[in-house]
């Protein structure tokens, strides 16, 4: 039987079912908990669902504490491609810790990529990755609408192409304006994306913080309006939610 092996090809050796686990995606710690809470020994400070996980935290995603990770001698560390440095992912390799590296660009690629880490861990399918991808897999729906969607400002940057966001946006009905751009979070200026003709901008509340106060003001053109950044951004049992979504 061969081995199995992550979203970029590194094969997976170790203890199954894996008992320890430390997780630098916030997506797949919410994932993860709702399946084996105990497990989880360790998550990053942006690793907010659940709310009242209590694991040791070990920094962010770009700067996590690799000495601490170390310390909790995990059975598996699980990264993503984006959110990720594989510098961090090398260096936690060089000291004798197991990575599993996940590589998501759409919202079949994310349901297909839990299933298999899941199986890789031992663990059973909760019943929300059945519902995700009943709703998420099948034929992509015809165009309703047409949007942006910032992430950020000053610089103000867009969802670009081959992004999971972009991929989700369009499984909901919605043309991404920006989807054909060379870039997956191109800078834009804010001339650009108010002239864009989208029907309506969607400003998320992660990883900018766009309130009512902070970012709506800023286009004359175009409607704007503030959405949930972890139903647009997240894999995991928020898809659920996140197929209920209506302009």
């Amino acid at each position: 039987m061969s081995l199995p092996f992550d979203d970029l090809g590194t094969v997976y050796a170790g203890p199954r079912p894996v008992r320890r686990v430390v997780s630098l995606v916030p997506s797949l710690t919410e994932a993860l908990a709702s399946v084996d809470r105990a497990a989880l020994v360790g998550a990053t400070d942006w690793c907010t669902h659940p709310a009242d996980l209590d694991v040791t935290r070990v920094r962010g995603t770009k700067n996590p504490d690799l000495a601490a990770i170390t310390a909790l001698s995990p059975d598996l560390v699980i990264c993503t491609k984006e959110e990720n440095r594989e510098l961090d992912v090398r260096r936690l390799r060089e000291a004798g810790v197991r990575v599993w590296v996940t590589d998501i660009e759409t919202v079949p690629g994310a349901v297909a990529s839990m299933e298999r880490l899941l199986d890789v861990l031992g663990w059973p399918w909760p019943e929300w990755l059945l519902r995700a991808r009943a709703l998420w897999c099948g034929p992509v729906p015809p165009v309703t609408a047409r949007v942006a969607m910032p992430i950020w400002r000053d610089p103000w940057m867009v969802v670009g192409s081959s992004t999971f966001t972009g991929d989700l946006l369009r499984r909901l009905g919605w043309e991404n304006v920006f989807a054909g751009h060379t870039d997956r979070y191109p800078a834009v200026d804010l001339a650009a994306i108010d002239g864009a003709g989208a029907d309506v901008v969607l400003l998320p509340d992660e990883p900018y913080v766009f309130t009512a106060d902070d970012g709506p003001e800023s286009f004359t053109q175009t409607p704007t309006r503030l959405v949930s950044g972890r139903l647009l951004t997240w894999y995991g049992p928020s898809l659920v939610e996140a197929a209920t979504l209506r302009l």
